[in-house]
Formats: C-alpha cells, structure tokens, sequence
C-alpha cells in the first residue's frame, strides 16, 4: 500500500520536531529536522518540480514518523543523534562524525579558564553542553568572556605573561596573569559563569534587565538595545539541551488515550542519545484506565523473549504502577541488575517525558486518521443510526464564553475523510442575555443554515448537538423555521460523570440512542464533538483577548501587565516569547511551571 500522503499532512502538527521517512521494509531513509513539521513534511508531497534526489527518495516512501520537540534547537540534536545512530542513505553524513562541542571550565586550576572542548571528558573539571554546533560554543565563549571577565587563554600562554594582553585592555579579562585580580574574586566570577551554566541564573539575568531597564530610563536606548541582545545571547547559552544527555540507557513509556484510541509509546534513549521510538495501538474493550493499559503493556512488551529486548537500566512511565514493586523484580531478574521503573521525574528525564507525550499525542491522532479506522468509524455510526448508507457530511455545534462573555459558537464538519477544515465555521454571538446557550445556538444555527440554504455548502446528513434536550429542541425549532429538511438531529450529553463513553445520545423524539463504550460510531461522535469544543474555545479565547494588532501575549489566562511585561524583559520581544520552550517560560519571574505549560500551549495552538 502506498503512502497516503495527503490524509497523513492533514493531522500532522505545525510544532517542531524530528520527521523520519521509512521505506517499505521499515528502514529508515531519511531524518530531517523541521521548525514547522506540517509546512516542511508537505515540501515533499507537492506537484512542484523536485531535484532528482528528492523525487528518488519520495518514491520509497511508505511511512513518515515523527518526533515532537519543544524548540528547534532540540529538534536539531536530535537529528544529528539519529543521523549517527542510523546513518540513512539519503542523508549527508560527514566523514569525521565528530561528537557534540562543550564548554569546559577548569576548576581545579588556581585561576580556571573557560574552553571548547569537543571529545572524551578526560580532563579534571566541570563540562557543560551538549551544543547543538561550534559556532554555538563559539559564541556562547565570547558572551561568557564579556559577562564574567574570565579567562580563554591557553595554560601555556598564561603562565608566561609579564603585562596583560589586548582581553584585559578591551574588558575581555580581568588579568589574572598579571595578578591585576586577587584569587578569591577571581573564584567568584568563575563561581558567577558556573551558575550561569547551571541553569542557576536568575541573578545574573535580572542583573542585565536592570542594566537594559536603566539605560532605557536614561534614554540610551542604543546601549539598552545592546543590553537585550546580550540577554538573548546568555539566554541561548542557559537553554538546557535535553535530547542529548551525558550518559543512561533508558525507556520512556507513555500512554495516551482518547475517546477514539488508545496509543502507547515507548521512546529508546541509549548512553544518553535518543535513538527513536515505537508505537502500539492495542485496543481498550473493558475501558481501562491509563495505569492498568499501561501495567497490562509493561508486562506483555519486556517479558517477550521473542523480541530479544535489550533491557534498560531505567523506566520511565507516565502513570503511577498498582504493583511497581513486582515489575521492579522481575525486570532486575531479567537483566541481572538492578533496573528502576520512576513516574515522578524531573530535569532531563521530565523534558523526556514531555518529548514522548507530544510525539504520542500526534501518532495517536495519525493513526485515528486512517482510511481504514475512519471507513470503520462511519459504518458502525450508520448501524448504530439505522441509516442506508454510511453518512457523506457530519456538523457539530458548540458554545463557548466565560460567565457570558465573548461568547463564540462553532461549527466543524467530517467527511469521509475526517476533519474537512476548509468548511469550519465560527459566529460571534450578540445582542443575547449574557449566559443564555439556548439563545446562543439559535442565532448560530440561524444564521448556519440560512446560508446554506441560499447553497453557501451542502446540507449535512446528521447534526450533531453538543447538549442536552433543551439545544436540541432549539436545533429543531430552527431548521423548521428555515424550511431545511432531511438533516437528522442528535443531541450529545455528557454523563454524570463526564467521562467518555457515558455520553447520552439524544433522539428529535427523545429517544436515547444506546452505544457501547467501545463502538468505532461513538468515537467518531466524541471526536466531532471534542473537535467543536476545541474550536469554540479557540475562538472564544481570541475574542475575549483584545484585537490582533496588540501582543499576542494579551488574552492568555493568568497573564496579566506585570507577567507580561516579565516575559517581554526576560526575552527580549515577542517573537523570542514564541520561541521558547516550556522549561524556558518556567525560569521567568512570576511564571510557575502549571502556568509556563498553559501559555505554551496557548501560543501553539
């Protein structure tokens, strides 16, 4: 079977990350980084003429993987790691191969100095990195020599000056050579460079806002513009690269789960190098929660012989385990030492687990979008609805405001193909009592149908309403008003619990229309219907948000005028803000973790 590029573009993210192009076989032909994985997988798969490498490459193609990342500096080592891991044949692979760069401070030296190093850590001090290329240590050197007044100079030249040299005389060094700086002060601006490099830079950081702050004030608005950049540049040093560690062999685990499907993925990261990861789709039929999907896989994926696994030192879950305590023993007993199965993580192994959860969510949402899994979807809802043939055009309506606010109603269709975004429609609801969804859905299902039917698009095969009987009831009363007929209503009510697979499904004639938990036809309803709350509530967040033309840091919960302008002063703009990652937004005043995950994924939505 040929690789079904457009239904695959259609679900594919617009974050960055890592793409893989595999043939027929499963082997991997290509790894490619991208800012923007929809815009730079669908380069591939247009019409426009190609080189003859690319279009050689194109027709091997029988699947593309990818990996979510939350910056496009760890999407560009992860490519490097996977290129030296796999060596593809259509990648350009440099002779040398040479290992990632670090920044080296020799501590144990009376005066350190700060180096490049690139190679085995033999040397006798504090390594910092890894950088995803020279220049990038390169210039972290030069920023780091202004910042701290610490010295680059080889030992050798050191020890033999007699007077400071051009650093000392253009404020690059402190002159230490020439004892122009007493020891214990010298300690300090080291001590001062290896917390920067820590990651412990708060300190320092708000040192140069206050500078850039100043000079602003003082209307040296060039020195203040000099000032932000050298916050970018010592922000960019800070950056903690995540997908390329010192060392470990270990196996992330994650479990997602939808109302339509299930997907565990297991990320393998070897001697600190993530190398890539597989994905399972099993199915659900007793409606597991996460930690029992995922003890159920745990046991069947490290305890198959057949497999031939090359068991981890470490396991990382995303679910607390019932018997951890059990899997940790035989796990240890199968590899002959000790191995450790952790769901409470942080650092490295927490951007880990973030990386796996994102690279999930898009395989899972990939997978949903299958020919096959949507032909069966659309069967088992014709069944379930008595209909002659499977439906050709599905529409679901939602509401969205806080307290009456900016109130946004949606309107997302399916086809047979699954989400058809082209005819997406959002209203703007006013002149109604703050509050009132029934008179919400009236004005939106008014002015809906009245479009079409003046032919503005074709008329649905089954309306979906996101409610009770009293929306429905509203649905009915205005399509009979516009004279539409032929449209089948059906109201979806959560349960008393809210949770998926208990939903009521309401009849025009109040019958309820009885599904299992499992039936491919309920998944296909509660994905039109989470689709349609998602898009109201994107619609009602840039609403309620003031206009366009201002930041784009406004409107987001829990931002207010001081959190913003912390986040503008820490990064230096906008676009720096957009750029970021989640750990990054967790470092900046006033920004805790919860809130750092919030904007991020309200800026990439």
């Amino acid at each position: 079977m040929s690789f079904d590029s457009v239904r695959f573009l259609k679900s594919l993210t617009a974050k960055p990350g890592v793409y893989r192009m595999l043939d027929e076989a499963g082997e991997v032909l290509y790894v490619g980084k991208a800012k923007n994985l929809k815009n730079r997988v669908s380069s591939y798969f247009q019409k426009t003429a190609k080189d003859s490498k690319t279009m050689a490459l194109v027709a091997r193609v029988h699947e593309v993987t990818v990996t979510v990342t939350s910056s496009e500096t760890e999407a560009l080592l992860l490519e490097q790691s996977q290129i030296k891991a796999w060596r593809p044949p259509y990648n350009i692979i440099f002779k040398d191969d040479k290992s990632y760069p670090y920044i080296y401070i020799s501590t144990n030296d009376e005066y350190p100095r700060l180096a490049f190093h690139r190679g085995a850590q033999k040397k006798k001090g504090r390594y910092f990195g890894p950088f995803p290329s020279a220049y990038s240590v390169r210039d972290s050197l030069n920023v780091l020599e202004k910042a701290f007044l610490v010295r680059q100079c080889e030992d050798s030249y050191f020890k033999n000056r007699s007077r400071p040299c051009l650093q000392y005389q253009i404020k690059r060094c402190s002159g230490p050579c020439c004892g122009l700086i007493s020891e214990s002060e010298y300690r300090a601006d080291v001590d001062s460079a290896i917390k920067f490099l820590s990651g412990k830079s708060a300190e320092v950081m708000e040192d140069y806002r206050a500078r850039m702050d100043q000079a602003s004030r003082d209307l040296e608005f060039e020195r203040a513009a000099a000032y932000r950049d050298q916050i970018q540049h010592l922000r960019s040093i800070q950056e903690q690269q995540y997908v390329v560690g010192a060392g470990g062999d270990i196996d992330v685990v994650h479990v997602e789960m939808s109302p339509g499907g299930l997907c565990v993925l297991v990320m393998f990261i070897r001697k600190g190098r993530m190398l890539g990861s597989k994905t399972f789709y099993p199915s659900n039929r007793l409606n597991q929660d996460g930690p029992e999907v995922l003890d159920a896989f745990l046991a069947q994926f490290y305890f198959d012989e057949s497999k031939g696994l090359d068991l981890p030192l470490e396991v990382i879950v995303n679910y607390p385990l019932p018997d951890k305590a059990v899997l940790v023993d035989a796990l240890s007993a199968l590899k002959g030492r000790k191995v450790s199965v952790r769901d409470r993580v942080r650092g490295a192994r927490s951007r880990w687990l973030d990386i796996a959860s994102n690279t999930a969510k898009q395989a899972l949402g990939s997978h949903l979008a299958k020919r096959d899994n949507l032909d069966t979807r659309f069967k088992s809802l014709q069944k379930a609805l008595a209909l002659d043939a499977p439906p050709g055009r599905l529409e679901c309506f939602d509401i969205s405001h806080t307290q009456g606010e900016a109130t946004v109603a949606s309107c997302v269709v399916f086809n047979e193909n699954g989400p058809l975004k082209s005819d997406y429609r959002r209203f703007n609801i006013d002149g109604i009592t703050p509050g009132d969804d029934y008179a919400a859905m009236e004005q939106a299902l008014k002015r809906r149908y009245a479009r079409l039917k003046r032919g503005e698009a074709a008329l649905p095969d089954v309306l979906f309403i996101d409610g009770g009987k009293g929306q429905l009831t509203q649905a009915v009363s205005v399509l009979e008003s516009l004279g539409v007929t032929g449209v089948r209503m059906i109201g979806v009510a959560k349960g008393p619990t809210r949770k998926a697979g208990l939903e009521s499904l309401i009849e025009v004639d109040g019958r309820e229309v009885v599904m299992r938990a499992d039936d491919p036809g309920l998944h296909l309803i509660q994905h039109i219907r989470d689709e349609s709350h998602r898009f109201a509530i994107t619609g009602h967040r840039a609403r309620r948000g003031k206009k366009r033309t201002e930041s784009q840091l406004d409107g987001i919960e829990g931002v207010g005028p001081t959190r913003r302008r912390n986040l503008l002063r820490h990064f230096g703009g906008v676009k720096q803000v957009l750029s970021a990652s989640q750990e990054e937004l967790g470092k900046v005043e006033g920004i805790s973790l919860k809130l750092a995950s919030q904007i991020y994924a309200t800026l990439h939505q």
